[in-house]
């Protein structure tokens, strides 16, 4: 039996990228029983790819008579386009497997056991004195993930540099540059020791990235969403961002992975704002993943119950009781 709904979850003050802001995080959940047994996937929709909760949950339950009908996850890779509505499935399906088979998610997958790893933490964008002053306040952290978003980034950066100096710093564009300003972004970057640029150009106007010198690595996150996007890549990106609401699941997240580490790339994992529940599946990719961005439950005033540890900035694997 399926079942699915939409959650709301507030966020700890409000979470500012190019795109807007907002204060709370809206996922859908699924839940899948069978025998006795339940199954859960969460998914956060994302207007950026034209998704909304509302038509999340509708091509969700639209799923219900497949999976009374035994539909497992290969079935579904093809019976869905990839996405946050196939993501909810198919970590549902991964879980409840994993019950089934009394076994954690990543010995049913015959992946490496994921470890406590060092979580990024997402400063907003804001003006260079508003960021200064929440990077301060996160200076302990030893991965700061800046968000960014236009004009006025060479001073953002800067004085986030000037406030945390011991941090390592990852910058997330989010589009929001141009080929006029790529290079003058790129070495305020570089000038401030940041070790990776996440997205500067729009999706798919991004060819200036394969025609410049890049003083540091460029990671794709809007321009890549699964392993058909890899190749054409190579030449304009270093690294590629691995999230689950755009491969459309655990599944190809980990195929995925497998397919970018033979290409070349650094690999990322990262995460929309969302409960513990979509990060759990997420640290299956770890083992493999040279920067993690799992800090969503960080930035919530709360998460769901059995949520993930959190020591600071270190993650530990879920426990059964949460997910896999």
């Amino acid at each position: 039996m399926l079942a699915a709904r939409i959650e709301r979850f507030p966020i700890a003050g409000s979470f500012t990228i190019s795109r807007g802001a907002k204060t709370e995080a809206i996922t859908v959940l699924a839940e899948i029983s069978r025998a006795g047994l339940v199954g859960r996937g969460e998914c956060v929709p994302y207007p950026r790819y034209g998704e909304t909760p509302e038509a999340t949950l509708l091509a969700i339950q639209t799923m219900r008579d497949a999976v009374s009908a035994g539909l497992n996850r290969q079935a579904l890779q093809t019976a869905m386009p990839p996405g946050a509505a196939r993501n909810a499935l198919d970590c549902a399906l991964v879980d409840l497997e994993a019950k089934e088979a009394g076994l954690r998610a990543w010995t049913l997958l015959q992946r490496g056991a994921p470890r406590p790893c060092t979580t990024a933490y997402t400063i907003s964008l804001g003006s260079p004195e508003a960021m200064a002053e929440a990077t301060a306040r996160a200076a302990h952290r030893p991965l700061l993930k800046i968000k960014l978003g236009g004009d006025g980034d060479c001073e953002r950066i800067a004085a986030v540099r000037k406030a945390a100096p011991q941090s390592e710093l990852i910058v997330d564009a989010n589009e929001a540059w141009t080929p006029a300003n790529l290079a003058q972004n790129l070495a305020a970057c570089a000038d401030a020791g940041v070790t990776l640029v996440e997205q500067p150009l729009p999706a798919g106007k991004d060819e200036a990235l394969a025609r410049i010198r890049r003083p540091l690595a460029v990671c794709a996150d809007e321009s890549v969403h699964d392993r058909s996007s890899l190749a054409p890549l190579r030449d304009r990106y270093d690294a590629v961002n691995i999230k689950l609401d755009k491969t459309g699941g655990l599944t190809e997240a980990l195929a995925m992975a497998d397919a970018a580490e033979a290409l070349g790339f650094q690999i990322m994992v990262g995460c929309m704002v969302a409960t513990s529940l979509s990060m759990a599946p997420a640290m299956l990719l770890t083992p493999q993943a040279r920067f993690v961005d799992l800090d969503g439950p960080l930035l919530l005033a709360r998460d769901r119950d059995h949520g993930l540890r959190y020591d600071g900035s270190l993650v530990y694997p879920p426990e059964a009781s949460l997910w896999g």
